[in-house]
């Protein structure tokens, strides 16, 4: 058996965005990813994040919000960068490391400007299921790639 690749999903509060990537990775990838989240401004894990990915049966409620500083240090085989800002403000990685930049919506801010509570779930259920297509070929994607930024 190989040994899983080391991934860490990055985003600005580690509340929402990579919080299900990190579950999502876990759930349909545990033999494959050893996945691992943070954030450049840790903000607490949102509530509607876990209760989004409950209704898929993806449990991500003893989840904590952690600093990325926390995995300084630490060989990664890739990082990915989920919003705009936390690729900004993304330390570097060392030499093999690949670091994909990937962006997806932010649900927490959007969901503010929702003409309705059920609006705005659906604004998470969208993100969710997006993050989750990616994430599925996620192994294939690092099976076919170099190290570097992309």
């Amino acid at each position: 058996m190989t040994t899983p690749l080391r991934v860490l999903f990055l985003c600005t509060g580690n509340a929402c965005r990579s919080q299900m990537a990190e579950g999502w990775a876990r759930h349909l990838h545990a033999d494959k990813l050893e996945a691992y989240s943070a954030g450049v401004a840790p903000a607490g894990v949102d509530p509607v994040a876990v209760q989004m990915m409950a209704e898929v049966g993806v449990d991500i409620s003893r989840h904590r919000s952690k600093h990325v500083a926390e995995f300084d240090g630490q060989a990664f085989d890739a990082v990915v960068i989920l919003c705009h800002y936390a690729a900004e403000s993304c330390p570097n990685f060392p030499g093999q490391t690949r670091v994909i930049r990937r962006p997806f919506d932010d649900p927490v801010r959007l969901a503010r400007l929702a003409e309705s509570p059920e609006a705005a779930l659906a604004i998470y259920r969208r993100v969710r299921d997006e993050i989750r297509d990616f994430v599925a070929g996620l192994p294939e994607l690092l099976a076919s790639s170099k190290p570097g930024s992309y």
